[in-house]
């Protein structure tokens, strides 16, 4: 099956207003940047978004903020980005912050059909407890908090600890960049551009990959393969110009 189209316009033409999208990428590496500018441009709005960071202003997911698309925000670091601080802080954008280890293991049980897993990570803690403040309004006073969650006490390694319920996180639609795919949908991530794309892409019920090589079926070697085509729904093949567009998040030069 050939899951090239001829688009991003095309590719995300049929995401609706309130959908739940993962999004790939880890500060600017491996962001599906143009999917991103596709699905700013069709106007889908409410969106929730799950993804480890909130891009930067004008890049990445920085730029759906920017629009005004954005509902909800699932991530685990959000520090670089101003007009998400501003959003979140005025009561326009609710936002549930997530340690970054059970933030991917949420998107890989999701695709694992897995629908909750116990974790140590944030036991003792707001995590755990509730009261981690997700909305607040123009005021500033909080109307929305994380609740409390389910905790078991298990013995590991001979000692007793608790863990924490965690529920997974399926998807609606995922955006992922790849450096090759073939027209089957078997991706091909380079170096730390890996990062959340995987996971995310394994946890949606419909995944759109950018991708900047495209090869014929069987040209990617089976062992080199690093998600398979069965996850993959669409395939949108950047240009040259694209593809090379690579920014960099904090750029630091020695002297001469």
């Amino acid at each position: 099956m050939d899951k090239v189209v001829a688009s991003a316009a095309e590719a995300v033409k049929d995401i609706a207003s309130g959908s739940t999208i993962a999004v790939g990428g880890f500060g600017v590496v491996g962001v599906p940047e143009y999917l991103i500018r596709a699905l700013r441009d069709q106007g889908a709005d409410n969106l929730e978004l799950i993804s480890n960071n909130a891009g930067l202003d004008g890049r990445g997911l920085g730029m759906l903020l920017e629009s005004g698309q954005v509902g909800r925000m699932i991530a685990s670091y959000v520090g670089e980005n101003k007009e998400f601080a501003r959003q979140y802080l005025s009561g326009e954008l609710e936002v549930e912050l997530t340690p970054q280890g059970t933030l991917a293991e949420k998107l890989r049980a999701a695709g694992a059909g897995i629908p909750a897993f116990y974790t140590i990570t944030g036991a003792g803690t707001q995590v755990a407890e509730g009261g981690m403040p997700w909305l607040y309004d123009s005021e500033g006073n909080v109307v929305k908090e994380s609740p409390a969650k389910e905790t078991k006490t298990f013995e590991t390694f001979g000692e007793k600890q608790e863990y924490v319920l965690e529920e997974s996180l399926p998807a609606d639609f995922a955006l992922v960049r790849a450096a090759k795919a073939d027209r089957h949908g078997n991706l091909v991530f380079h170096s730390s551009a890996r990062n959340f794309n995987p996971p995310a892409a394994q946890a949606a019920k419909i995944t759109i990959a950018e991708v900047e090589e495209i090869v014929e079926a069987g040209e990617i070697a089976p062992d080199d393969v690093h998600l398979p085509g069965i996850y993959v729904h669409r395939i949108v093949v950047l240009s040259p110009e694209e593809a090379a567009d690579k920014p960099v998040e904090k750029k630091t030069l020695r002297e001469a």
